[in-house]
């Protein structure tokens, strides 16, 4: 599942259909892709996991998903589930969910929760965080409504990074390791999106997909965890359960 960092790398590769107008629409999607035909896009952005394509009245979203993915200027051996031709090239989604959003963005999204937003609002993230003092800090920095682009990766190289346990509850954390857990989800969230600019995302994992700590030494420990049931890598010795 492409993580929040990958969504703006993507909002940045079609800045330049921003002010361009929609020639043609297709795709396998269910919607009336038609209805772009003609407008023009006034906002190209980014929310979590969300591509937004922006055009007066309403806004075209783009989630994809687990296994989704898109091409500029390119076509893959796959149908498209939307495809948009402008003057200036083609923009490819396949395997997403493409939905319709009728109402002004900034009513539907609160841009305050998105890690790599200017408006991420780390003070709303801790009172989210004391709301739900039995959630599994796993499934906490998987929820978007708190940490909105946080992905599996982003995930288990944070909770090493702050030697805490998977599946510690975050009631159980100390003051300081909560505030490190919601300061390194934001941080990790820009290194994410550096080095994967520089296709050198793989080289600075610690644990993901890993089997030995770079710490202890011993053995990386694989299993699947919390409600969202995902893959979750980490160190016995160098992560502590807090309950």
């Amino acid at each position: 599942m492409p993580e929040g960092p990958s969504l703006l790398i993507l909002a940045e590769a079609a800045a330049k259909f921003r002010g361009k107008t929609v020639r043609r629409a297709s795709g396998n999607s269910k919607l009336d892709l038609t209805r772009m035909e003609g407008r023009r896009v006034v906002a190209i952005r980014s929310w979590g996991k969300h591509f937004l394509l922006e055009f007066k009245g309403f806004s075209m979203r783009v989630h994809m998903l687990m296994f989704g993915s898109y091409r500029i200027d390119k076509d893959k051996d796959a149908p498209p589930r939307v495809s948009l031709e402008f003057d200036n090239g083609t923009l490819n989604f396949y395997s997403s969910s493409i939905r319709y959003i009728e109402e002004p963005l900034d009513e539907v999204y609160d841009w305050r929760g998105d890690v790599l937003n200017p408006a991420w609002d780390p003070k709303l993230a801790r009172k989210k965080l004391k709301a739900a003092p039995d959630m599994l800090v796993c499934d906490a920095l998987l929820d978007q409504d708190i940490f909105g682009g946080v992905g599996n990766i982003i995930k288990n190289e944070v909770l090493y990074r702050i030697g805490v346990h998977p599946s510690s509850s975050v009631g159980a954390l100390p003051p300081r390791t909560l505030g490190r857990l919601i300061a390194e989800a934001r941080q990790y969230s820009f290194d994410f999106l550096e080095w994967k600019k520089q296709f050198v995302l793989r080289k600075h994992w610690l644990v993901h997909t890993k089997r030995t700590c770079p710490g202890c030494g011993g053995p990386i420990t694989k299993t699947y965890l919390g409600k969202t049931n995902r893959r979750t890598f980490f160190c016995e010795r160098d992560q502590v359960l807090y309950r």
